[in-house]
């Protein structure tokens, strides 16, 4: 499981650990339901345990923004480490979310 996924106190926190990579991202595509469903709320993605993203993990995470955009919710990712952080400053996604 890439994201575990918990509801505190009218929010939605979603830990995502390991390797977000082409293969876990397609599976990891139903582990985000959850949030879709949940998208007026605050989402909170902490990314403490994420290893390494790929464009198609970045897809998720931007199919989640989308979703909580549309329905007026609001994402924050949290401790990303140096090496997402980098890919995230190169794709522009850095700029998209609200980063902790």
């Amino acid at each position: 499981m890439i994201f575990d996924i918990q509801e505190q106190n009218g929010a939605m926190l979603a830990v995502v650990s390991g390797r977000l990579d082409t293969p876990a991202a397609v599976k990891a595509q139903q582990e985000i339901t959850p949030l879709l469903e949940n998208a007026d709320k605050v989402i909170t993605l902490d990314c403490t345990n994420l290893q390494y993203i790929s464009s198609s993990g970045l897809r998720l995470f931007l199919t989640i923004r989308k979703e909580s955009s549309a329905k007026g919710g609001k994402v924050i990712i949290e401790n990303i480490n140096d090496e997402i952080k980098k890919v995230f400053m190169m794709t522009g996604f850095f700029n998209l979310f609200e980063i902790k």
